[in-house]
């Protein structure tokens, strides 16, 4: 094919490649990605893509990753396990907001790479150190990634604020419509997920 590299000749590896893929399903959105689209954009033979990565699933999976890389570590060490919880929920919102597109794929797929799974890590072994039971520390990832990837999709989504309902009908719900103000706030995710991290603490 005239006027495409393969290979090496191409300056190819796996981070320039998901670097690219993620650049592309930020524009175009995942309902138009694909391999020959990505090597389109990287101006390569689609083949020279499967020298490095080897298949559409795993590509995918390195979209997750190079976006997860992007959130900053913990720094201090010596945080107990309720600080890691909102620093790993905060950046894991901040990742949503800036790759909207990309986002699905996170909240979709098993994070199984080592920059997901070192996060995890973390938090897990300061609950354990905490003394909190094994249980307890063995549903919190599962819980706590619930509640953010349903969140944050259905905040990514556009759908915005419930309209307004039937007072008549509903009577509580109306009472309460005011304090539901503010959807896909930082101030209602805080809220919401001190609801969460306080159930798992409680447990």
């Amino acid at each position: 094919m005239a006027g495409r590299t393969q290979g090496r000749a191409a300056g190819l590896d796996r981070q320039r490649i998901a670097a690219a893929a993620v650049a592309l399903a930020d524009r175009d959105g995942l309902e138009r990605f694909g391999v020959r689209r990505l090597a389109s954009e990287l101006g390569v033979d689609p083949m020279s893509i499967y020298h490095h990565i080897p298949g559409k699933a795993a590509l995918l999976d390195a979209m997750s990753e190079a976006v997860l890389a992007e959130m900053p570590p913990v720094a201090e060490a010596d945080l107990g396990w309720l600080e890691i919880a909102r620093h790993t929920a905060h950046a894991y919102r901040e990742i949503a907001y800036r790759h909207p597109r990309v986002f699905p794929l996170l909240a979709t797929r098993p994070q199984t790479s080592p920059v997901a799974l070192a996060a995890l890590e973390r938090l897990v072994a300061a609950m354990r150190a905490a003394d909190l039971p094994d249980q307890v520390v063995a549903d919190a990832p599962l819980t706590l990634f619930a509640f953010l990837n349903g969140y944050l999709l259905a905040v990514l989504s556009g759908g915005g604020a419930a309209p307004p309902i039937d007072a008549a009908a509903y009577p509580v719900m109306t009472a309460l419509t005011p304090l539901q103000a503010g959807f896909g706030s930082r101030e209602e995710f805080d809220r919401l997920l001190g609801t969460v991290l306080a159930a798992i603490r409680d447990r």
